[in-house]
């Protein structure tokens, strides 16, 4: 596959007879970025260990030539074989190995801004291949390497587009080799499939996709499919991150134009001329004209926040426990073209009893919002069928609601009836009362309830979780529509116990889930 072609890995090997970090060799994935000259881009953190001045040097806010390395560093670019990758092959022997040279460590000043703007220090994030004492300000470097092996006769640039026309909910391919350089038979080159889940800074610098990496990947390349094959659009900073104890399971991105323009001085100065990446069209959202972005919606009650989704212009549901604090309501719809973020107030008509399984709230607003077109809702549910959910998870109001996908992984049913739906999508704190909405139709699904915590270990799994299906839903919001009486959702409050017993997560009899 051309993504696959267009990425290796590289190792950092210290000075002959001297010390080793004590991890071993340094390595991360990179992107062949031109065979004509022959260069590589990838992760600027893997010379951490051999920084003259320590992690001091990542203060700079300018390139660091090699000089501000230790001397006599050898540097391999390792590519897979062509072909199928043979396992009877010697371990390492069906590798190409290339001798590589650094031009420079540059940093990226617009991704550590839009960092810094969209992960506040005071909600603990920690990134992917942090270990203890790891300095942060080294995700916003990269590396450029000179690989004279790679040079190839009218060899030109992997192709590329801008970051700037991304749009959230589209389609990913990442490619990295985790673990770096150990094992790289088995490992060079692997690919994750994900969406764009959010975006940030000039030019959407900062990209979050929810493509599944591992450490190791950090360097790799994030390629945005088209009829015309691949374009390389981002790299991978971090291979995923976690908010305090929470693991949020994302893979953070810088995009590859916003590096280019911070490497423009060393690119000039290696004599290295970056032709322009072509313009791109965004193709149609499923569902037509109708946004599920503009479902979502931010919903704050007091110092509690969640998700909701607008099933009118002055209706929407969220989750009771996102409004249960009582204090004053807030509702904050997604900005979409035309339309700028505007808080609005609201009142909550109904929310469930806290015995109901079902945990709903419905919202009415004092003002409508303008150029609202509403859902279509689904009537069917097919296990196995791709989905995505949209929410303020994770976040938060920083940069508008992200986007996770996944599958519909089971519909639980009582008495022939949906009434509970799971997906393998990633749900975070915060993503509670979004919508769940069908990637081929478009239709909504239903509304996120929670995702799954082991309370013995402490741990989150974002991507087990649980929806309230829209069908549960729908005779209650039409009845309320025709009536205007908040009693039409009572019914919520009488589920049967085998209901009960589904929402409980447990099984009768039996002992209690840890869940």
């Amino acid at each position: 596959m051309a993504e696959e072609a267009a990425c290796c890995v590289v190792s950092v090997l210290g000075p002959p007879g001297g010390p080793e970090p004590a991890g071993g060799p340094c390595s991360c994935s990179g992107v062949i970025l031109s065979r004509g000259p022959g260069l590589v881009l990838c992760q600027g953190a893997v010379f951490a260990p051999f920084l003259r001045d320590g992690p001091a040097a990542w203060a700079q806010s300018c390139a660091l030539p090699p000089a501000a390395l230790r001397p006599h560093l050898r540097l391999l670019v390792l590519q897979p074989p062509a072909g199928t990758r043979a396992l009877d092959a010697p371990p390492g022997g069906g590798l190409r190995r290339h001798e590589a040279r650094l031009l420079a460590l540059v940093p990226c000043e617009a991704f550590g801004r839009a960092l810094a703007r969209a992960f506040g220090q005071a909600e603990r994030w920690r990134f992917g291949g942090e270990a203890a004492g790891d300095d942060p300000r080294a995700l916003g470097w990269f590396a450029w390497l000179r690989v004279p092996g790679l040079d190839a006769p009218g060899g030109g640039w992997t192709a590329r587009v801008g970051a700037g026309c991304l749009r959230k909910g589209e389609g990913l391919l990442a490619c990295g080799s985790p673990f770096g350089a150990l094992c790289p038979d088995l490992f060079i080159n692997t690919l994750s499939r994900g969406v764009v889940s959010n975006l940030a800074g000039e030019e959407n610098t900062l990209i979050l996709t929810d493509a599944r990496c591992l450490p190791g990947t950090e360097g790799g390349g994030a390629f945005l499919p088209s009829p015309a094959g691949p374009r390389l659009v981002a790299v991978i900073a971090a291979s995923f991150c976690w908010k305090g104890a929470e693991w949020v399971g994302l893979t953070l991105l810088c995009s590859l134009a916003a590096i280019l323009r911070s490497s423009a001085g060393v690119l000039d100065e290696a004599g290295v001329v970056v032709p322009p990446a072509p313009g791109r069209v965004a193709a149609a959202r499923a569902g037509g004209r109708r946004d599920p972005l503009a479902w979502a919606a931010l919903v704050e009650c007091g110092m509690a926040w969640g998700s909701g989704v607008l099933l009118g212009p002055r209706l929407l549901l969220t989750c009771r426990h996102v409004v249960e604090a009582g204090g004053p309501l807030s509702v904050t719809p997604a900005p979409g073209p035309g339309r700028a973020a505007a808080v609005l107030r609201g009142r909550v008509v109904f929310a469930t009893e806290e015995s109901s399984p079902f945990d709903v709230a419905v919202v009415e607003l004092e003002e409508s919002v303008p150029g609202f077109v509403p859902p279509h809702l689904a009537d069917t549910f097919l296990p196995g069928q791709e989905v995505s959910v949209v929410g303020f998870g994770a976040l938060g109001r920083a940069c508008g609601p992200s986007v996770t996908s996944g599958v519909l992984s089971a519909v639980v049913a009582v008495a022939g009836r949906p009434v509970m739906l799971q997906t393998t999508c990633a749900v975070h704190g915060g993503s509670s009362g979004g919508p769940l909405i069908s990637s081929c139709s478009g239709h909504l699904l239903g509304i996120v309830a929670s995702n799954t915590r082991d309370t013995d270990a402490g741990t989150t799994y974002p991507h087990l979780n649980f929806c309230v299906p829209i069908t549960v839903l729908q005779s209650p919001v039409a009845r309320y529509h025709h009536t205007g009486n908040p009693a039409a959702f009572a019914a919520l409050n009488r589920a049967d116990e085998g209901v009960r017993a589904a929402w409980r997560l447990q099984q009768q009899p039996g002992l209690p889930s840890k869940l």
